[in-house]
């Protein structure tokens, strides 16, 4: 992930939850937060409920946290693990007063961690880092045993397909969204693989593009496509660059 970032023109610091906790970090000198995969907290209350929980139930980590997400000049990204934390702390979807989200990542259908080459469909939505990729339908990575979106009520989807927040969708072989097993890793409504907030500016996703960013990772790429020096993925980090410099 941060050599995702790096190529196409960020700095990058690895910031772990104990430097904010101890006060050694403030993201108050950050412009774009990305919370990367990878099973926090061994995961072992579910997914990134340790994680959220750090966050929520500490008094000067929240309050961080929600001036930047509050800030107009921020982005940020969460990709897998990273997904299901900004839906447990409502920086995609909404929290209760007590801190329950209307949005909550479950086991895949299959029961099993699915790790595979899927294809997944941009949908037309607000989300900066996904500007001028709607409509696009290629490969990305999925590695997950919970990514399978679900929601407090059918209120709350409509309200996000509504608002365009839904930006990506698992496919089919036409490009269609599916909810059918394997095309679809985790059984998610509709092929749903990652939504954004309603202003654009924070984004989740279950699906991997930091490990596709470049075109030699790929295990699949059209014929055509071949003489392409660069995986399209890598716009998508450029557009948050190029979002940060505008």
């Amino acid at each position: 992930m941060a050599a995702a970032l790096v190529r196409v023109g960020f700095k990058v610091w690895d910031v772990t939850m104990q430097d904010l906790l101890s006060g050694k970090v403030d993201l108050a000198q950050f412009r774009g937060i990305v919370f990367p995969g990878g099973f926090s907290y061994a995961d072992v209350l579910g997914s990134a409920k340790g994680w959220a929980g750090s966050i929520l139930f500490n008094k000067t980590v929240k309050e961080q946290f929600d001036r930047f997400y509050a800030r107009s000049d921020t982005f940020s990204l969460g990709v897998c693990n990273g997904c299901q934390l900004m839906a447990m702390i409502g920086w995609v979807g909404e929290l209760s007063a007590d801190n329950t989200p209307n949005i909550v990542l479950k086991h895949n259908v299959s029961e099993r961690f699915e790790c595979r080459w899927s294809t997944i469909r941009i949908e037309k939505s607000p989300a900066i880092m996904l500007k001028d990729m709607h409509q696009s339908v290629f490969g990305v990575w999925s590695a997950h045993g919970e990514g399978q979106f679900t929601f407090k009520n059918s209120s709350v989807y409509d309200d996000l397909v509504k608002n365009h927040c839904v930006c990506l969708r698992f496919t089919d072989d036409e490009g269609n969204p599916t909810e059918t097993y394997p095309m679809n890793p985790n059984g998610s409504i509709a092929g749903t693989a990652g939504i954004c907030s309603k202003g654009g500016r924070h984004l989740a996703m279950m699906p991997h593009p930091e490990r596709c960013d470049q075109s030699y990772l790929w295990p699949y790429m059209p014929p055509s496509w071949q003489h392409f020096q660069k995986s399209p993925w890598e716009k998508m980090f450029r557009n948050a660059y190029e979002w940060c410099c505008s």
